[in-house]
């Protein structure tokens, strides 16, 4: 909201221009330069946006000095010890926990939703057996306008609604049929019968020769996985999924969007850097060699798992995967993983050192992640995928909220120019 009191007064030769503060209900205050241009004629500078609102949101809060993360106004330690997966998609589409009648529905709609096109099996052939998943996600994902015509029309409320039901239900199935195709196994249909997170198991590991039963341990720490990255405020595939719709794109390019921007390992891929880095080190008399190397400024080498663009503080996401973690490797008996052991001592020793304490380098949500998924069974490919997964509610919540905002325009980032002015053309014989 605005407070027409406060105003900001930039100053630009001799000319004061006041700019309104808009006063969020968290948060600092932001300053509207919507008028800015057309009233001083100059744009502002902000590589990378870090210090621009690009939209107002009611979705996703986080505090960074406080290590603090609310989906509408629920912490998120709360949802992952007490909610599961698909009421905290409920609570992102439609701003509050549901009522057991409005649960009930929704997860009837989302179960009935899982199978895909049969059709679409076609689509995941055409690709090379080594393709990684993110890529074959990327192609299916983008492909699916053409098989669901009755929810690309983005000016219908209930085709936008169909259209989030679909991406929830069916990114699953997707992932798990990304990750069969490449290891040469044969899809495994959906059931009905299972909880979203034990249904995703059972399509990856489960095989027609043999019964497989989901272990609810298992099942409970990939619906915590689902939670913890089910959105994260404007960060760089958001953004990307807000940006594709604000040109009107239908909601599965816009989803497809995301996923190709989530891929970049500056963003989805950390957790795979983390664990690549872990089994690097390789035992625990090797940790104080790694400490050293990441507190030289001359040596490359950084810590994978530790600090957070947003967090100066402990990422909050990171205390509940550190409890899941001990419970999936204690339940497959191999709590003395090297991996693990590792881990925990780095966590120990860097949490002791004051040079990570001072520059804010506390263990994030991808150090003890992709533990778990390996202990699980996944490669490191798969990590990526189940990302995206787990971000699709997210992702389409943001882009519901976007394509409801009356305010809302195609984006248009300006530039610093710092290239030739005009020049006259030379004909080629003349240069």
């Amino acid at each position: 909201m605005t407070d027409s009191s406060k105003t900001a007064t930039l100053t630009i030769d001799g000319t004061s221009y006041d700019l309104p503060l808009l006063s969020p209900t968290a948060g600092p205050n932001v300053i509207d330069i919507r008028k800015l241009y057309a009233q001083a004629g100059v744009f502002t500078y902000d590589p990378g946006y870090t210090s621009t609102a690009s939209c107002d949101s009611t979705i996703t809060y986080i505090d960074g000095a406080k290590g603090e993360l609310l989906h509408r106004g629920y912490p998120i330690d709360q949802l992952a010890e007490k909610s599961h997966y698909l009421e905290v998609c409920y609570l992102l589409l439609y701003d509050n926990l549901p009522t057991a009648a409005e649960l009930e529905a929704f997860e009837a709609t989302i179960t009935r939703h899982t199978m895909i096109h049969e059709q679409m099996h076609n689509f995941f052939r055409g690709f090379r057996r080594d393709a990684h998943p993110m890529a074959t996600m990327v192609g299916v994902v983008g492909a699916m306008s053409a098989f669901y015509h009755d929810s690309t029309d983005i000016s219908d409320p209930r085709q936008r609604e169909i259209a989030s039901h679909r991406m929830i239900a069916k990114m699953p199935t997707i992932a798990a049929m990304a990750y069969k195709y490449s290891i040469g196994q044969p899809f495994v249909y959906p059931r009905n019968d299972l909880d979203y997170a034990s249904n995703f198991l059972h399509m990856c590991f489960a095989v027609p020769a043999e019964q497989y039963e989901v272990d609810p341990i298992l099942s409970r720490a990939m619906d915590r996985i689902f939670i913890l990255h089910a959105d994260h405020e404007q960060n760089a595939s958001t953004s990307t999924v807000r940006l594709a719709s604000s040109s009107g794109a239908n909601p599965f390019a816009c989803i497809a969007a995301g996923i190709a921007c989530l891929w970049g390992p500056a963003h989805g891929g950390a957790n795979q850097a983390c664990l690549e880095m872990l089994k690097e080190i390789g035992s625990v008399d090797r940790i104080p060699e790694f400490i050293a190397r990441a507190k030289d400024k001359d040596d490359p080498f950084r810590l994978m798992g530790f600090g957070h663009r947003v967090y100066k503080n402990f990422d909050p996401r990171a205390k509940v995967m550190k409890q899941s973690a001990d419970e999936v490797l204690d339940l497959l008996g191999i709590e003395n993983n090297p991996v693990l052991q590792v881990a925990k001592e780095l966590e120990k020793q860097a949490l002791d050192d004051p040079y990570f304490a001072e520059k804010k380098l506390f263990p994030n949500v991808d150090f003890y992640s992709g533990i778990i998924l390996e202990a699980m069974g996944f490669p490191t490919s798969m990590f990526t995928p189940i990302f995206a997964l787990s971000r699709t509610v997210g992702w389409i919540s943001q882009w519901k909220e976007q394509l409801s905002d009356p305010a809302h325009k195609i984006g248009r980032p300006r530039q610093l120019y710092l290239g030739e002015t005009a020049r006259k053309y030379v004909d080629v014989e003349d240069r």
